[in-house]
């Protein structure tokens, strides 16, 4: 009952619900793994952390190998509704061996990719340049070093070959996400080198192209120990995927907090055929918390469905929390954007824009803000609904009891 007042009531507007249900339906957003157990992995590297990446709190439940990340993943994705994707990280290779970042090969991961085929989702991957010792002077591809370069080539490469391979064996292109922690804690004498190199070791580790993958370059504006002086900052990035045609990842934290992220959507789309989105939240740097339904999500959506971009981009995920519930944390994040998405589908496009292009800003306004009142929720709901997912109490309930039964962990 609530959904038919609420169809009547968009269809005033000239929006279809039915068919903003529709478009959400397939959307898929790649949920990151690292989420589940505090961006730990299952290697037994002595490295630290770098370029800022730190899971703080220590909530009971953390998935401490491959069967327990899985099996929270699954609970995470049965109160999702759609079809979505996982975000994996080399670090969290399924394996007795204990080979080095230098040897992993697809053995070492096949075993994500059958369970992909048992609950119906696609990979996506991620080189890891952190949390190892030859990453501990936050140099890497950048690393005056030539055998350390040589080491994270090698690296690199290896990763583009299993990407590959799981995009093939899924039938859907895998993204392979490059971000490194290079950068200076204090002021450097040559930054252009450092980016000479950066840029060399890209070049080597990008040469052959691959079928069933995509590669995306990630850049960031500082993390902590390099505050300085960051290697792979946004220009360095956005010009080599201009060059080389590869995917730019837009990370929502990893830029200054007064720059509008959305923003740079149709900028950057001008000159690149496709997008990869981290939606994260930063509080005053990229702290990378879980995401809420607030401004900042919502004019990603809006400017993701304004300006049609939805089939250049790739929606992911990044963000790890862990004084809250890790699964909790993975429904609330993932729901808030396809509620964002949502409410940008519902909007009257053709009014706005007629609006804005009769320099009526009066009338743009008031669209704007009268569309704020309008029942977003019960669409959502009845979009819940036929996907057999939980909202409200229940949803709390059952976020609640998983949590119960994994606090012993």
């Amino acid at each position: 009952m609530g959904y038919e007042i609420a169809k009547a009531q968009f269809a005033e507007w000239g929006v279809d619900t039915e068919a903003a249900i529709t478009l959400l339906q397939d959307i898929p957003i790649s949920v990151h793994c690292w989420q589940g157990d505090d961006v730990v992995g299952f290697e037994n590297q002595k490295g630290t952390s770098g370029g800022g990446i730190q899971a703080t709190g220590n909530h009971p439940g953390r998935a401490r190998n491959p069967a327990e990340l899985r099996a929270d993943l699954e609970f995470a994705y049965a109160n999702i509704p759609g079809r979505h994707r996982l975000n994996l990280h080399a670090m969290y290779m399924d394996t007795d061996e204990s080979p080095d970042r230098d040897e992993i090969e697809y053995r070492h991961f096949s075993s994500w990719v059958d369970w992909a085929k048992n609950v119906g989702i696609g990979l996506d991957f991620n080189p890891t340049f952190f949390a190892h010792p030859k990453a501990d002077d936050n140099l890497t591809l950048a690393h005056p070093d030539q055998g350390i370069r040589d080491f994270w080539i090698e690296h690199g490469s290896r990763t583009r070959d299993i990407a590959a391979q799981m995009g093939a064996e899924l039938g859907s292109p895998c993204i392979n996400n490059i971000w490194v922690p290079d950068g200076y804690k204090d002021l450097p004498i040559d930054r252009f080198v450092a980016r000479a190199r950066l840029e060399a070791s890209l070049d080597t580790m990008l040469a052959e192209t691959k079928p069933e993958m995509l590669d995306a370059v990630e850049s960031k504006l500082f993390g902590i120990g390099v505050e300085a002086c960051t290697v792979g900052s946004h220009e360095f990035y956005l010009g080599y995927a201009i060059r080389n045609n590869t995917l730019l990842c837009l990370d929502m934290g990893h830029f200054h907090p007064t720059e509008n992220i959305a923003d740079k959507l149709s900028a950057v789309a001008l000159s690149l055929p496709e997008i990869l989105l981290h939606v994260s939240r930063p509080i005053r740097w990229d702290s990378d918390h879980v995401i809420l339904l607030n401004d900042d999500v919502l004019a990603m959506a809006h400017e993701l469905v304004s300006a049609d971009l939805l089939g250049r981009t790739h929606i992911g995920l990044d963000f790890f929390d862990a004084t809250i519930s890790r699964t909790a944390a993975w429904v609330i994040g993932t729901r808030n954007m396809q509620k964002a998405l949502l409410q940008a589908l519902l909007k009257p496009w053709d009014q706005l824009r007629a609006a804005e292009d009769a320099l009526d800003f009066t009338a743009r306004l008031t669209l704007t803000e009268e569309l704020k009142d309008l029942p977003y929720g019960a669409v959502w709901n009845e979009f819940c609904a036929r996907n057999n997912v939980p909202t409200g109490l229940k949803l709390i309930s059952d976020l609640d009891a998983y949590q119960a039964s994994v606090m012993d962990r």
